[in-house]
């Protein structure tokens, strides 16, 4: 693979995970923020500092997105202006139109856009896609997925639902993404959400979400941020005619198999996780920018998950089901071919 000249966009949480898989990648980085955190990163990993957005695209074969939601749509605008493919991370926009119009100016541009879905390359939730789409579980019925951990309050913006959307959209988003990837496009959702950034021991917020998938799969998507001390958990338990499959991330590092598919012993691969997931996603996304196989994520799948995360946010405010819009213009039909 040959070199890549990569603008980061940002300096947070977000671009500290991303930065060493391009090092690994042998990438050369620019880097770039409005709140004076570029100059540590740059330092800490020996990266060039851009002065402004336009610097840090001006040479960019991709740019890679790691600021508040808010701002990913004119950030990728101004890169494909620029000629750079982009890489932004979940969730693309915080409204739909603004997703949606992402992926229209990258078609336009004859850029790439793909979303940080990094779930999606969490071993367990591979091995689980494996299990259902080779039809080893069978006919699946209903599926629950769970996340929890702190509430981020390295971030104010993620106190503020005008801003990040609340629980839903920025952290319940990984897992309707998931939802969607192995069960099919969601015909209509439930949902609730609570929170109180100012509780007594910390800021906390709950969510919750039910899945009607148009292949009639249910599926329960639970979601928790809590105080400092919450550790970080996943879990999935998918019920299929023929076995169930769950995962939790806490209680142990494989995959634990019950009902008609336990009698197939290794038919599930068991282990640990191996590569860093982050490392994956941008392996697999740098490839393509360079014109090799398509990634397991595409712009339609982060304009989806937007839509469902602002139906699911609608249904929290009235209390009411909502019908999940999935009609696509024509230059977002494309499918995953992974």
């Amino acid at each position: 693979m040959s070199r890549l000249d990569v603008a980061v966009i940002g300096a947070g949480f977000i671009a500290r995970t991303h930065i060493p898989a391009w090092i690994a990648l042998g990438a050369r980085i620019r880097i770039f923020s409005t709140d004076g955190q570029a100059a540590l990163l740059a330092e800490e990993f020996g990266l060039t500092e851009a002065a402004s957005l336009e610097e840090a695209l001006d040479w960019a074969a991709v740019a890679d997105i790691c600021t508040p939601t808010t701002s990913h749509h004119d950030i990728a605008l101004a890169a494909f202006e620029a000629g750079a493919h982009v890489l932004c991370e979940k969730p693309l926009a915080l409204t739909p139109q603004h997703a949606q119009h992402m992926a229209e100016a990258a078609h336009k541009a004859g850029r790439l856009l793909y979303p940080g879905h990094v779930v999606r390359f969490f071993p367990a939730y591979v091995r689980l896609r494996d299990a259902v789409t080779s039809g080893t579980l069978g006919r699946v019925a209903v599926a629950r997925f769970t996340r929890a951990g702190r509430y981020p309050t390295w971030s104010s913006w993620f106190a503020d639902p005008a801003l990040s959307g609340g629980i839903v959209t920025d952290q319940m988003l990984h897992d309707i993404d998931i939802a969607r990837w192995l069960f099919g496009e969601v015909a209509s959702i439930h949902a609730a959400q609570r929170g109180n950034p100012t509780a007594p021991d910390g800021p906390v917020a709950t969510g919750s979400a039910t899945l009607t998938h148009e292949s009639g799969v249910i599926s329960q998507v639970l979601g928790a941020w809590g105080p400092p001390a919450t550790p970080f958990r996943y879990t999935f338990h998918v019920a299929g005619s023929d076995g169930t499959l769950t995962h939790d991330s806490l209680a142990h590092p494989s995959l634990h198999v019950s009902g008609n598919l336990a009698a197939q012993g290794d038919g599930v691969p068991t282990g640990d996780f191996g590569e860093d997931p982050f490392a994956t996603q941008i392996r697999e996304f740098a490839a393509a920018f360079q014109g090799g196989p398509t990634p397991r994520v595409s712009a339609r799948d982060g304009v989806a998950a937007v839509r469902i995360a602002a139906a699911a946010r609608q249904s929290a405010a009235t209390g009411l089901a909502v019908t999940v819009d999935n009609t696509y213009p024509h230059p977002l039909v494309e499918e995953n071919h992974r």
